[in-house]
């Protein structure tokens, strides 16, 4: 029966035109599976790089501007072309065969607006109007959105502003209220559209203060601009906190007319006395009707959420089998490492989910959820408990004790442990478990791919009567959390090195049997070599933010915190083959066929809050053509700890000719003295 299932989905993809990645989750259900079967598990070690694309910021843009950016671009594959965003929003179209410029748009933005989030713009939306004449400009349309909050539409074939969309082609989002300061509020997600409608997003800055810019999600005619609706996610009565907002990924099922919104934790991130109860919609998958805005479902994630477990994932829409057939579902992973699998009509989820105890006595004014939900079936995709014995350090006894202390002298009774003023161990951290990467579904075999980090957090609620002089040390973030009793602090826990206090693996990516309830494996990703001092490559994994693309071809593909593209064993996890990036490619890769190559491409312009070095490379990868080849040297040197290893053969030999200058020179001399 299985084998049958799997013919017949195979058949079903042969008939859809799936071959590009149109979306920026690859379709508007973000299952990033590509149905392409040319590079396969048996020539994948072959891939050579195709070409590379420089945006030029690196050399354009101020140095101390380009430490606040994150390229989290993933490019679509429409009209011929690749087209993409900058951290800066521009927005630019290459050829897919030679990675050159097509067109380009700036929209301009200063580079003294300091967005809370940093400069980023993850991708582009892609919508075509069927009423529009062939031919007629604007007929194919990218939407895009800026970190000075405007919503930008252009000619996808030329990169000119629509005239008849707002104002000249473009809309100015207005935050409703004063705002501190005009990064406070961005834009860093695609737009969505569908039945000629176009919905946006919007970023925050969650811990400056309570009454932080509401988080409104926003809709707009495709065609003239004109607003359609708004939709704040926060049910406001009698609540005093400023907003729940959606700044991750969202999905749009055409057919039925829906918008999904994975939606945040209410400001601020880890005090919640002036909003209390569940906080209904926030940490929510919710449902709207995409032409009216109109609430169709929402399902609750995390109550009452003070751990910033806001869902940063896009809510996955597919077809699965449940062992009691087919049905059509939503699936949202979480901060915590959770897999919801939700009915896509009703909300409802599809295997039990149960409401269980968990730690209390909150800090002062806190009204904590005294029940969180727990997914029963689908297994949690990583560790949900850390104490001091799980302490790790690379240097025997010093780093591990020191990792010990922290973790003792932290509260820590496990997963919704409260923040407190002594420090609480948020693990998994606010980073994830799965962040806006996302999830990647593979309906022919129905098996689920997620990346996931490993780390621990401490989180600190600092007094109020202390916050206003409160110096945060290096590597800790601070919040005023403004209107709150209490400030907050938090930080990655690490040793006095600089060595994450928790053991290895630090990133890895999961596969999951959905229908079993199973994980099937577990995969290291990333090695310390892009940043570990000498570049010693350790196979730790990195944490990992970004996510990852599979393919009909049994493969997975990946960025992480080091300079490589890697390709994974969609059924054994085995690494199969690693590409040289100019930078960590922190952003989902993807793949097209264009003039009959197979292509996979990723964005490699680093990421600043991870510490890596940054860059503005997109990077293609195809197999060989006739008389290419991968180089010994090559394979050699494009591993991790390859390009280690060719330094200190390097120095080991010029260490050897100086040693034999010397005995040349000695024995010269000797010989003279003669």
């Amino acid at each position: 029966m299985r084998s049958l299932f799997r013919l017949l989905a195979a058949l079903l993809l042969c008939v859809q035109p799936a071959l590009a990645w149109e979306y920026w989750g690859g379709d508007r259900g973000g299952q990033r599976f590509s149905p392409l079967t040319q590079i396969t598990s048996d020539n994948v070690g072959t891939l050579v790089r195709g070409w590379e694309f420089r945006t030029g910021d690196l050399d354009t843009r101020p140095p101390d501007v380009m430490k606040r950016t994150k390229f989290e671009v993933t490019p679509l594959f429409v009209e011929d072309s690749l087209i993409f965003c900058t951290p800066f929003n521009e927005v630019i179209a290459l050829d897919p065969g030679t990675g050159a410029q097509k067109w380009r748009f700036d929209p301009r933005i200063s580079m003294r607006h300091r967005p809370a989030n940093r400069f980023v713009c993850r991708g582009v939306a892609h919508w075509t109007d069927d009423r529009a004449a062939d031919g007629a400009a604007c007929k194919s349309r990218i939407f895009a959105g800026t970190n000075d909050t405007r919503l930008i539409a252009l000619d996808a074939r030329t990169g000119k502003p629509c005239a008849d969309f707002g104002d000249h082609g473009e809309i100015k989002i207005d935050a409703g209220m004063k705002l501190e300061w005009p990064g406070e509020f961005q834009i860093t997600s695609a737009p969505v559209t569908g039945r000629g409608v176009v919905v946006v997003g919007s970023a925050i800055g969650d811990n400056r203060r309570v009454d932080a810019p509401l988080g409104a999600v926003r809709a707009f005619d495709a065609r003239t601009g004109q607003p359609r609706w708004t939709f704040d996610p926060l049910i406001h009565s009698g609540v005093e906190a400023g907003h729940s907002n959606v700044w991750a990924p969202m999905s749009v099922d055409e057919e039925r007319g829906l918008v999904f919104l994975p939606t945040t934790s209410p400001s601020p991130d880890f005090w919640g006395g002036k909003r209390p109860g569940n906080d209904e919609h926030a940490n929510s998958v919710v449902a709207l009707r995409i032409e009216t805005g109109e609430l169709v479902w929402a399902f609750q994630t995390t109550h009452h959420d003070v751990w910033d477990y806001d869902l940063p994932a896009q809510p996955t829409l597919t077809r699965i089998d449940t062992g009691s057939g087919m049905r059509d579902v939503v699936i949202q992973p979480t901060k915590q490492g959770f897999v919801f699998v939700l009915d896509r009509d009703t909300g409802k989820p599809v295997w039990p989910v149960e409401e269980r105890a968990v730690p209390q006595n909150g800090a002062e004014g806190e009204k904590l959820s005294p029940t969180q939900p727990f997914p029963t079936h689908v297994p949690p995709l990583l560790t949900q408990r850390i104490g001091a014995d799980d302490a790790f350090g690379l240097v025997p006894g010093f780093e591990r004790a020191a990792c010990e202390k922290l973790f003792g002298q932290s509260r820590n009774e496990g997963l919704f442990t409260p923040p407190s003023p002594q420090g609480t161990v948020i693990y998994p951290m606010t980073g994830g478990g799965v962040n806006w990467g996302s999830a990647a579904f593979d309906p022919v075999n129905q098996i689920l791919y997620a990346n996931v980090s490993h780390a621990v957090q401490i989180v600190t609620l600092i007094p109020r009567d202390q916050a206003k002089g409160f110096n945060p040390p290096p590597g800790h973030d601070f919040g005023q959390q403004e209107g709150a009793p209490f400030a907050m602090s938090r930080a990655v826990a690490r040793s006095p090195l600089g060595t994450l206090c928790n053991k290895p693996p630090w990133g890895e990516t999961v596969a999951v049997d959905l229908k079993a309830g199973k994980i099937l494996w577990h995969a290291p990703v990333g090695t310390s070599e892009d940043l570990a001092p000498l570049g010693i490559a350790l196979n730790t994994g990195t944490p990992l933010l970004s996510g990852v693309a599979i393919t009909a071809g049994g493969l997975v593909f990946t960025g992480a915190m080091d300079a490589y593209l890697r390709a994974f064993d969609a059924r054994s996890g085995k690494q199969l083959w690693l590409g040289r990036l100019p930078v960590p490619g922190v952003a989902n890769p993807m793949t097209y066929l264009w003039k009959g190559e197979q292509y996979v491409v990723i964005g490699a312009g680093g990421h600043s809050e991870g510490g890596t070095s940054i860059g503005d490379s997109v990077v293609a990868f195809r197999l060989p053509r006739q008389g290419e080849g991968v180089s010994l040297w090559a394979r050699i040197i494009d591993r991790p700890g390859g390009r280690f290893e060719a330094k200190a053969v390097a120095a080991a030999l010029v260490l050897i000719a100086l040693v034999a200058l010397l005995w040349r020179w000695r024995r010269g001399r000797r010989a003279s003295a003669a």
